[in-house]
């Protein structure tokens, strides 16, 4: 074992060992930890979201059209393919924060069939300090690392990431 403590996902790996020793439990040692990694991790950017009003499915309307640069314009489609959610899961995220008066929806000026969806001054106010939550709680997490460990882990992440993505695997 390459860790100096044990967790959980070792313990699990220790009864499946016994239990059925002829398992190689590599790929569950590897994605047991991203799991559960990802669950606490979600749970904490959830609340340093919390204090802003908004949940992290709002966050994500709210950060891809702080991305999109200025004006913070996207449509409603153009919002659903990048968060890959169906228009109806779009439509009551953007009817919430329409609501809270962080965004607006307006018609297209260059389609009359469509909508722009646009961060309000109040919108641009809350993501901007919400981004900022959400790093730093990332950040304290990621502290147990140093600074080679980290950008070893993201590196070894992208690969695994980008593997998963290769429709041959």
């Amino acid at each position: 074992m390459s860790a100096q403590r044990e967790d959980a996902v070792d313990a699990i790996i220790d009864q499946w060992a016994a239990a059925r020793p002829d398992l190689d439990t590599k790929a569950m040692e590897v994605f047991g930890r991203i799991h559960r990694l990802s669950r606490a991790m979600g749970d904490r950017t959830e609340k340093a979201y919390a204090p802003y009003g908004i949940s992290r499915g709002e966050f994500d309307v709210l950060a891809t059209l702080r991305r999109a640069g200025a004006p913070y314009t996207l449509s409603p489609r153009q919002l659903s393919s990048t968060l890959m959610l169906t228009t109806g899961g779009m439509t009551g995220r953007l009817d919430k924060l329409e609501r809270a008066a962080l965004l607006r929806r307006s018609p297209d000026p260059h389609d009359r069939r469509g909508l722009q969806v646009t961060l309000t001054e109040k919108g641009l106010t809350v993501i901007d300090e919400a981004v900022g939550a959400g790093l730093t709680a990332q950040t304290r997490a990621l502290s147990t690392l140093d600074d080679q460990q980290a950008d070893q882990l993201a590196d070894l992440l992208r690969v695994l990431l980008v593997g998963t993505q290769d429709p041959g695997h």
